[in-house]
Order: C-alpha cells, then sequence, then structure tokens
C-alpha cells in the first residue's frame, strides 16, 4: 500500500537521525550539568555594560587554574550562568568580591555546590529509570495484546512500541545535545523528568492506535489483509492523535513563552518530543508491526 511504501522512507530517515544523533551523544556529547558532573554553579544579574569576557576575566584573576575550568553562559533574561568546579563557602565569598571588583555592579541570583559522588549516583538511577520505563512498557503491551487473532505476536506490538520510543528519545537527546553547545542549556535530572514524560506521551499515544487495529482484527480479522486493517485503523486515529497532539503543544507553548525561565528548557524539551512521539506513532511503531507480520508471513 501507498502508506506503508511512504513510512519504510519515514523509518529509514528516522534511523539516520538516529545514527546521527548516538553520534552525537559521544562526539562532542553533550554538555552535563553539575547535577551529574559535581561542582558549582552561580547566577549573576548583570549591569547592562558587564560583560561575559569580564566575567571570565574576574575569575582568571582569582585563580588562573579555576579559570580555565569555568564555563560562562548568558541567559536570555540579562543573567549570566559561572559553572566551575566544586568550591568551599570561602572560596565562593572570596570569587564573588573579587568578580564584584572586576566587574562593578553584580548581584548574585543563585549558588549550587554538588559533589561528585552525588552526580555520579544521579546519572546512574536516571540511566536505570529509563532503562525500566522501557522493560516494564514492552512487558505491558505483551500483555495486553496477547489476545491477537490469527497467530499475530503480541510481542511484536511491544518491540515496535519501544524501538518507537527509542527513537522519540534518542532523536530529542541528540537536538539537544546539539543546543547544550550553542546555548545555556545543560541537561540535568528536569531534562530526565522531560524524557520520561515524553516516554509516557508517545506510548499512550502508540496503544491508542493498536488498540484501533486489534479492534479491527477482531471484527474483520478474517476477511482482510492485516496491511489494509493496519491502514485503515491509523486513519481512524488520525483526527483523535492530531487533536490530542494539538491541544498538548497549545499548553505547552503557552508555558514556553510566559511560564519561568526556569523551566523554559524542560518545556522545550516536553514540545520537541511531543512532535517527534506523535510522528513516531504513526511513521514508526505501527509499520513496524505491519512489516513484522508480513515477515513473519512470508517466512512460512
Amino acid at each position: 500500500m501507498r502508506f506503508f511504501r511512504l513510512a519504510k522512507f519515514a523509518i529509514a530517515v528516522s534511523g539516520l537521525l538516529m545514527a546521527v544523533s548516538a553520534v552525537l551523544l559521544v562526539v562532542p556529547g553533550p554538555r552535563l550539568s553539575i547535577e551529574f558532573t559535581g561542582g558549582t554553579l552561580m547566577e549573576f544579574a548583570l549591569s547592562e555594560n558587564a560583560t561575559r569576557d569580564q566575567l571570565m576575566a574576574g575569575i582568571r584573576t582569582f585563580d588562573a587554574t579555576l579559570g580555565e575550568a569555568t564555563t560562562v553562559s548568558a541567559t536570555r533574561t540579562g543573567t549570566a550562568l559561572v559553572r566551575t568546579s566544586t568550591l568551599s563557602n570561602e572560596q565562593h565569598t572570596a570569587l564573588v568580591a573579587q568578580l564584584q571588583k572586576d566587574v562593578g555592579e553584580l548581584r548574585e541570583l543563585q549558588f549550587t555546590t554538588i559533589g561528585p559522588t552525588v552526580g555520579a549516583s544521579l546519572k546512574r538511577r536516571s540511566v536505570i529509570a529509563l532503562a525500566l520505563a522501557s522493560a516494564a512498557i514492552v512487558l505491558y503491551l505483551a500483555v495486553m495484546f496477547r489476545s491477537m487473532p490469527r497467530g499475530i505476536s503480541s510481542w511484536s506490538f511491544g518491540i515496535a512500541a519501544i524501538a518507537a520510543l527509542i527513537h522519540d528519545i534518542l532523536i530529542t537527546v541528540g537536538i539537544f545535545s546539539i543546543l547544550s553547545h550553542t546555548t545555556s542549556f545543560q541537561m540535568d535530572t528536569l531534562f530526565v523528568t522531560a524524557l520520561l514524560s515524553i516516554m509516557g506521551y508517545s506510548v499512550n499515544d502508540t496503544i491508542v492506535i493498536f488498540d484501533r487495529v486489534r479492534d479491527n482484527l477482531l471484527i474483520e480479522g478474517k476477511r482482510r489483509e492485516f496491511p489494509s486493517l493496519a491502514a485503515e485503523s491509523l486513519a481512524q486515529s488520525l483526527r483523535r492523535t492530531l487533536s490530542t497532539g494539538t491541544g498538548a503543544l497549545i499548553m505547552l507553548f503557552a508555558l514556553f513563552f510566559l511560564a519561568s525561565e526556569s523551566i523554559r528548557w524542560f518545556t522545550l524539551t516536553l514540545i520537541v518530543g511531543t512532535i517527534i512521539g506523535t510522528y513516531s506513532s504513526f511513521f514508526v511503531a505501527t509499520p513496524l508491526v505491519v512489516f513484522w507480520q508480513e515477515r513473519r508471513k512470508a517466512g512460512r
């Protein structure tokens, strides 16, 4: 069918994007927040004449070694984020005094220090959370769709859903890996929370379509071929899926433009993930089930 020929092309493009995203995770790799790496994060409100170069010069004056391990990035609210290796309270007080001397008017808005042990533990737990969520989704779908007619494998639905989830998560992480090197964004625990939220939204969208496929199979599975039933199920689910996605995006865009700066990256992650997740439900998850069943049929 024409749709599934288009889906083959879409899956090939998605595979290429996933490969690029996987490379970006290694080279150059995302910038991680101090929640994962450990260190000190300070946020300063700058005067109109102050610049990031002046901040860096002040840090190097305070400690040349510290300056080499420090990054300074600007935000859209006229503030600057300074990320350094772990500072003691005495070092922090002395550094702020040095910066006020070199830069002039300077107001500290935030000061956070996290040790490297805590950062490593958070990183490990974040990976475990994503892995456990994926395993639970496969098991849930395999159980829910165990009564499929005509010998259709229920595991194909679970594995196709996970393939779509990996697609959504990997491409989203790849996009934000690039953003972490071109903006002030750094991957933190809030970003991991957004990824888990994307997984929940994406698998919900996929289950709605899979449930429609199952209902059509139970009603007229003996009279029609599986690809034809799957295409009809997608068409029947299209309006609901687009309505749900559009409603979610309206709310998310409102949050992105009107809510606090502190959740702006979190909201943008949800926006990107919602768009990619809606796409994958139609062009990745369901076509993979169809291709799986057609291959099994051809192998008999």
